[in-house]
């Protein structure tokens, strides 16, 4: 049994509380800020020659001076929301990517990871604790205390309005907020049910040993999960990213943001099954086990960049005033943060793990996982940002919103899943392919 270390147990309540002290100051710092600053700060930006609008919103109703003030005003009290939105719907969906990762290994009856089975029980484990977050932001939003949804002020779809927007009004059946906070409360309870189902399963197949019926049960629950998965994912990127850009839609973006968290959960898992194995409660966890994470983890790093680049180029080449918009405001807003995220997630991924020598190295493959999941909480920052802070984000207050907003979430992440394997019993002794993960060597 895993024995959850003072020490560590410290460290991530000392997260929580610093995440939460710097969100605090910043949250009291951004809501200090007046009109007449907010004023100076928006013609500084239109002085600067950066004028491509970073939202779609830009572009529709009236464009007089008080319309952009009154934008800018919205834009810059976003911060706190958009800080702790980007940072929350990327640990929800790194630790449901992770209990897909489980679910496929179980349905493809694999028996190499199986060692690893309770390290990724026990980071799913956050999903419920995640998705409360989720819910009350969710909340904040549809009560107007936020407006990260640009979608859901009423007077975009109403005609005899001044900010009337015929696309939202079109896509009004699927962009309402009745219908937004059903769908998040399925992605939420959904995965949660999933992620408490398939660990109660697991248990049954370790209790009854032998029986192959409960492990029958497990595959079943598995496949049942992937195929949630599957819509889940694909419609909370939808709902939770995409849609704070209404105008503006990718066929590739659902693949692109579940890659990213599939990529990042995988590095979670090497973290968290190097850290059981350096400390001896995880002595099975050998070269061979690492190797094949190390494979995942560079695999799913080309096929983020994949998806990246082909969703980039597409809209790119086809020069399209309202799709290339998405990118143009990022190019001159977010330079510094857009183009550079490729090093951490395409080219040092790249570069690093190709060697299969290599993936068998555990300070090199556990560096290289800190900087996949550092390099994808900045791609989840470029997702969220533009289309919420526009350009107003290169200020303190967002620097502690930003921080602040990672260590508590982090905090909360390390807390729940440490905590929840101290309950776990570390090696599934009743799985069939037990002695397959045990002895497992990689051929080459």
């Amino acid at each position: 049994m895993y024995s959850f270390s003072p020490k560590l147990k410290s460290t991530s309540i000392i997260l929580l509380v610093v995440g939460l002290v710097l969100f605090g100051i910043g949250f009291f710092m951004n809501k200090g800020i007046s009109t007449e600053k907010i004023e100076q700060m928006m013609e500084a930006v239109h002085a600067s020659g950066h004028n491509a609008p970073t939202h779609s919103s830009e572009m529709v109703g009236p464009q007089d001076h008080a319309a952009h003030l009154e934008h800018a005003e919205l834009q810059i009290h976003n911060q706190p929301l958009a800080a702790i939105h980007f940072v929350a719907v990327f640990f929800f969906g790194v630790s449901c990517a992770v209990l897909f990762f489980y679910c496929i290994q179980h349905a493809a009856h694999a028996g190499w990871p199986i060692i690893i089975t309770r390290v990724m029980e026990a980071i799913a484990s956050y999903i419920p604790y995640g998705g409360a977050i989720l819910i009350i932001l969710m909340l904040l939003n549809i009560f107007h205390q936020g407006h990260l949804f640009h979608w859901m002020d009423p007077d975009l779809t109403d005609p005899n309005s001044a900010h009337f927007d015929v696309i939202l009004f079109e896509k009004k059946r699927f962009l309402n907020i009745p219908f937004y906070a059903i769908r998040t409360f399925i992605y939420v309870l959904g995965a949660s049910f999933f992620a408490w189902k398939l660990k109660a399963q697991s248990k049954k197949v370790d209790d009854t040993k032998s029986d192959k019926v409960e492990y029958q049960m497990l595959y079943r629950w598995a496949v049942g999960y992937i195929a949630f998965f599957g819509f889940a994912s694909a419609a909370w990127a939808w709902d939770w990213l995409m849609s704070i850009d209404p105008h503006w839609y990718s066929t590739m973006y659902i693949w692109y943001s579940m890659v990213s968290c599939l990529s990042s959960g995988i590095a979670v898992i090497i973290l968290l099954s190097v850290y059981l194995k350096k400390n001896g409660f995880l002595p099975q966890f050998n070269d061979n086990h690492l190797h094949d994470l190390g494979v995942f983890l560079f695999a799913t790093s080309m096929l983020w960049t994949y998806t990246w680049f082909a969703q980039f180029m597409l809209y790119w080449y086809a020069n399209v005033p309202e799709e290339v918009n998405y990118f143009f405001g990022r190019f001159q807003h977010y330079g510094t943060t857009f183009l550079p995220m490729l090093i951490v997630n395409f080219l040092l991924p790249l570069l690093v793990l190709v060697s299969s020598s290599i993936k068998r190295n555990y300070k090199v493959v556990t560096t290289m996982a800190v900087v996949v999941i550092l390099g994808h909480l900045l791609d989840y920052f470029n997702m969220v940002m533009p289309g919420t802070v526009g350009p107003y984000w290169k200020t303190p207050e967002v620097f502690l919103l930003v921080v602040g907003a990672v260590l508590f979430v982090a905090g909360l992440f390390m807390f729940t899943v440490l905590s929840a394997l101290t309950k776990l019993k570390l090696i599934p002794t009743g799985n069939p392919f037990l002695h397959e993960s045990e002895i497992y060597e990689y051929p080459f």
